[in-house]
This record gives structure tokens, sequence and C-alpha cells, in this order.
């Protein structure tokens, strides 16, 4: 099967087909193109009409709004005359669920509709259905026949279309077959693509969402090879993690997603899906999409003075991996570091003068003095790295220290401290080898072969890689060395390094979750690394604030940024649980409670609960679907009421939304999921 996309090894945009929504051109190498989704009720004309706006200032090039009956796809009109009335022409798009009547309705006002196959024309009730080949034959006939209308008016009209699988809301008849994966999201939209080319419609956009993202990344792979092996071409593709919550942890989930396809070149528009005002997703869109204008445009880059060498080429048919099923590459223990461990956190705190035990609580751990104990965090690193440092105090018991190799020979306990080296002046060392050597490699960074030191290596089990890169695509080419390393069974664990040197606190979130998250979706990573150029350092020390204004935790050091943002990326991949999991919808004109406060409130009271996924949802389109991939959910089920969720089980409907968070409280403690907090 061809490769989902055009190369492995650089950044190079896959080519799709030109989509034309109102003048807007998305695909074929247009602009990736930024866009979001307005909160407020969609019949409260005035009120839709101003937060539009708000986001195209913002610089929304699309904005989506909802129209789950007839009546709200009526007044989309009014929302649109308005709109054109004020001066504004962005096009609108109209969310489409249940309702067919109301896609139909909107396809004449709107540019765009966004149908969703597992809702569209099927109902969840979450059955097992053993279908023959006959009886799912009849069934895709019925379907042809329910959407073959709104293709045709949308062919009349010159609409576009989103076809946007969500992984949350598969369909029973899908759920069937081909069961809750990857796969049966491609199924889905697939099966409304091939009607819309029998009725020669390509103006198509599609999705494949989901709060999973390893599950996102694969379907959306699978999806483009799909294309390519049946129709020869692809269309565009809207991006997207749903569900991924706020702050610091819904950019971090939404740039592990989003950007790990865009590093590969896959991608023709995005949004983010923030549980915060819709404008506000904007910048992160952006912070998402420049580094590829960067990319394209040299120009405009400062590029390194250093020689950046060639990335030898890879034989694609024969990839010792699978981008489509995770797998965590096979490495033998370093001490705690490779095997069946979770990766491990390396904390930079080179930046440090004269470390003291009180720098320690931005890594996790807070000393008493009074008991002379430490008290050490769900989110804790196992390493700190000080340089050419030495300690004048005693360390927590689990933490460990790594120091350059000449400061290591003056360390006393060599139980505690671990040195690391380039790859050259390891070999060439004479000493005493250390238990654990770290070996750091600049992949195609530098005039030097980046294999020449893999085998020499390989043989020896106190060492552990230090992959990095200076190049633009460095992602690609620290990819390139894991690849290396699998064709050459060569199985010593592998720290990702990642250094940034943008500006804002949201770039740098953007840049560390791309760049490392991307790797360890793809099953590569034994342990992570955050670290600063030092003008972004003193930039952040010195105003701790994101681009979109939006505020973070007063006093908070760029150590404690660079520490949390570490254990976020691994939480976003799915490769070490550190804290609870939220899964929050971002609020639409169907959500029935306020979202954002709702969702403050639950964390302010579950944020301990380590490793436990809740499910916030604004409504019930996509809220039992993704009770699937939570322990528990909250779902609005009318105009103050809520239901509760264990799994996909309901087990209370219709709570006062008053007191629906204490009886959260009541059914985690129920299912033994609550601990008293410490």
């Amino acid at each position: 099967m061809k490769l989902y996309c055009n190369s492995l090894t650089e950044y190079s945009r896959l080519k799709t087909r030109e989509v034309k929504v109102g003048d807007l051109l998305i695909g074929n190498f247009n602009p990736i193109r930024l866009q979001t989704m307005t909160t407020n009720d969609t019949l409260n004309t005035i009120a839709t009409v101003e937060e539009t706006i708000r986001c195209i200032n913002a610089g929304a090039e699309l904005v989506r709004i909802t129209a789950p009956s007839k009546k709200e796809a009526e007044n989309l009109l009014n929302i649109k005359n308005e709109l054109r009335k004020r001066g504004y022409h962005t096009p609108l798009v109209a969310d489409i669920h249940f309702t067919p009547n109301a896609a139909e309705i909107a396809a004449r006002i709107v540019e765009k509709v966004r149908v969703n196959p597992g809702n569209y024309v099927d109902k969840k009730k979450f059955e097992q259905i053993d279908y023959t080949d006959a009886k799912y034959a009849d069934e895709l006939r019925r379907i042809r026949e329910k959407f073959t209308p709104l293709v045709k008016i949308c062919k009349e009209y010159g609409t576009a279309m989103r076809i946007g699988t969500n992984h949350g809301s598969l369909s029973d008849r899908i759920m069937s077959r081909y069961g809750d994966t990857p796969m049966g999201m491609v199924e889905s939209a697939m099966e409304f693509l091939r009607i819309s080319r029998d009725e020669n419609y390509h103006n198509i956009v599609l999705s494949m969402k989901a709060s999973n993202t390893q599950v996102m990344v694969q379907a959306y792979r699978l999806l483009v090879q799909q294309m390519e092996e049946e129709f020869g071409e692809a269309y565009p593709l809207h991006l997207g993690v749903t569900e991924a919550g706020d702050g610091e942890d819904g950019r971090v989930k939404s740039a592990v997603g989003i950007g790990t396809l865009l590093e590969d070149g896959i991608g023709d528009t995005v949004r983010v899906s923030l549980t915060e005002d819709s404008e506000f997703e904007i910048p992160v869109c952006r912070d998402l999409v420049k580094r590829y204008e960067l990319i394209e445009k040299p120009k405009d880059h400062k590029v390194h003075e250093k020689i950046l060498c060639k990335i030898p080429g890879l034989n694609t048919d024969a990839l010792p991996y699978s981008p489509v099923q995770y797998n965590r590459r096979k490495t033998f223990e370093v001490g705690n570091i490779g095997g069946h461990q979770v990766p491990v956190v390396i904390a930079d705190l080179s930046k440090l003068n004269h470390i003291k035990p009180k720098d320690l609580e931005a890594v996790g751990y807070t000393y008493n003095e009074a008991l002379d104990k430490w008290n050490i965090s769900d989110s804790a690193a196992d390493y700190i790295f000080i340089g050419y440092q030495s300690l004048d105090f005693a360390l927590p018991g689990t933490l460990k220290v790594i120091v350059f190799h000449p400061a290591y020979d003056l360390q006393e306990n060599k139980e505690k401290y671990f040195p690391i080296f380039d790859a050259k002046t390891y070999i060439q060392n004479t000493d005493e080898k250390a238990a654990i050597n770290f070996i750091t490699l600049d992949c195609f960074s530098d005039e030097g072969d980046s294999f020449q030191y893999l085998d020499a290596l390989a043989n020896d089990k106190t060492v552990v890689f230090c992959l990095k890169s200076e190049r633009k695509n460095s992602m690609q080419a620290i990819r390139r060395v894991f690849i290396e390393l699998l064709q050459r069974k060569i199985e010593n664990p592998v720290i990702i390094l990642v250094d940034s040197s943008w500006q804002t606190t949201d770039e740098h979130l953007i840049h560390f979750s791309t760049e490392a998250g991307g790797l360890f979706i793809d099953g590569f990573g034994d342990g992570i690394s955050l670290d600063l150029s030092s003008n972004a350092y003193d930039d952040l020390s010195a105003n701790y604030r994101s681009a979109s204004g939006r505020n973070y935790q007063k006093n908070t050091s760029a150590e404690q940024f660079l520490n949390t943002s570490a254990f976020s990326i691994l939480q976003a991949t799915r490769t070490r649980i550190s804290k609870t999991e939220y899964i929050s919808c971002p609020s639409c004109g169907r959500t029935l409670f306020d979202l954002q406060e709702t969702t403050a409130k639950i964390r302010a009271v579950t944020n301990h609960l380590k490793g436990v996924k809740i499910a916030i949802m604004g409504c019930i389109v996509n809220g039992p679907g993704e009770m699937a991939d939570a322990d528990f959910g909250y779902v609005g089920s009318g105009v103050g009421k809520i239901t509760l969720y264990k799994g996909k089980e309901v087990v209370k409907r219709n709570v006062d939304s008053e007191i629906a968070v204490d009886e959260l409280i009541n059914l985690l403690k129920e299912n033994g999921a609550w601990v008293e907090e410490q």
C-alpha cells in the first residue's frame, strides 16, 4: 500500500484536490486554512453574528455554526445576511448531525455543510448487530437513498461539504463490522465519499477526529492510503482533536495530534477544539501552521550557519514499524530507562546558578525542613541535568543527576550521578564506565555521519542515546535515526531532546508537542527532555504569558513550565499517565450548560485522581460515544439537566446541574475511583 505521506525524512505537503468554499480555496497547496466554531445559540442571531465577527477579526478563515434542527438551519440566513450587511464575507459552515432535513436547508444558505456519517443516517444505541453481506449491502443502499439528496443540493448550489467522522460517534453498523478502530472511522467516511463521487460531486473535505491522539493520527494516515489506493488521489483534510480540553493540556493534546500530521505534510485546514471562547482557538491554530510557512519560505527564516548533512533515503515499502498501529520500539533496560518502563522525564536545571533544595519544587520535589522529608508529586522528574555543577545537599531517594562527563569524575556518589558524552568522546574515553552513560547524537546537523557510531555503541548495555537535531525538520531527522536503529536491530533506549527558540509559551508548547509528540505517537522514545534557547529562557522567565493573552499560573518558573510540558506530552500521547485526563468538548450552540465554568469546577475537585479519564460534554451529539474512551462522563441532557455515565453506560439521568458535580464525586466513590486529596 502507498505510504501515507510524500516523505518520512523531509517536509513535503501532500497534494490534494482543490475545494472551493465560497471564495476560499482549500487543498492543492493553498495555505493551510484556520477555522473555529461559535458557541452561542444559533437562534440568537446577533450574539452569533458578534461572536463570528470576533473570530474573523482573530483570523478565522471559516466559521462553523451548529444547526441541530430545521429552525436553526433556517436562521443561518439571518446570520449570514447580518454578517454581509456589516461587511463580513467569510464563508460559513453549518454543523449537522442527526437531521438530514436541516442539512438540506443549510446547504442552500451557507457555503459549506458538515455531516457526521456516524449519525447522519444511522442511529447509535450501542448494539452489536451481526450483518450478513446481503444485509450490509441493504444498509448501504439505505444510506445512499438518504444522503444523495444532500449531495445533489450541494452540487446545484455550489456548496462544499465536510464528511466529518468522529471516533466517539461511529454507528452501531460500523462498530459491528469494524469495531472501535481507525479503520472503522475510515470506512465510515469512505461510504459517503463513494456516494458523492458516484454523483460526480467532489467539493469535499474530510476529517477523522478523536480525543485519543493515537487513534486520530492512525485514522488520518489510513484515510490517505485508502483514498490513494481506491481513487488515485486524496481530498483535502480538516485536522482536529475532539474534546481536547482547555489551557495547557488542550493545547498540548491538539498539537500532538494535529502537529504530528502537519509534520508529514498532511492537512489543509485546522481547528483546535478548546473549552474556551472560540476566538482563543485561532492563535493556537496560527501557531501550529506558521511553522510550515517558514519551512516553505526559507528566506524568511534564520537558518543555522552549521552545515546540515543530507538525510539518507528510505525504502518505504519495507518500513520496520507500522505508522498505523502503535507498537513501542523494543529496547533493553538501562537502569530505570527502556524496556517496559514508562518514559522518563529529564529536567534541565543547568541554567540555574547554585541549585538549592527549593529549586527542585519546580520539577516535583518539595522539601519539608521540619520533618526532613521530601514530598514527591506524580509529575516529578526522574533525572535533572545540571551541566558542570555539583549539589551540596542530599537528594530525594528517587531523583538522579546527569552532568557533563568531566564533572562526573568529581562526584563522590556514583549511584546518583551519571555522565553525558558526545559519541566520539565516549568511544575514545578509557575511564571506567558509569552504570548509565548518556550519549548525545546530533541527527544530520553537521558534516559527520549520524550513523557512524551506532554499531560501536550497540553492544554497550550502559548506553542510553539522546537524540536531537538542529534542522528545521528536526522531527523527521530524529525519526530517520530511529528507523535506522530498528533496521540495525539496535535496542539501546533513547531520550528525545527538543529545544525551542520561539518566543511565547503557546509557541513553545506547540513546538515541543509537535516534535516530541510525533515521535512518541509512532512508538519511539524512552524519555523526554525539553529545553529553551538562552533568549527564549530569558523571555519566558521575564514574561510568562501566552500569545492569546491567557495568563498562566503566577510565579511559574521556566523549569516548572518545561517539566509540566514534558509530562503533558507523555499524557497526551498516552505513553505515561501522571494526572487526571479530561475529555472536554469546546462548547457550541447545542451546549446545555456553562461548559467552561463546569469544566473548571470538575477539574478543581478531581485533578488529583491520577489516571482517571473524565469526559465533560455539552450535549448528546458526541457525549455517549466519547464515553467509550472515558471512565466517567458528565453530559448535558436538557436545560439545567445532566446525565452521568460510567464508561458508555448511563448511571443517573436528568440530574439537576446544581448538584451534578457532587453526584459525579459520589459516582467516582461508588466505583472505587476516588481518593482523598493529600
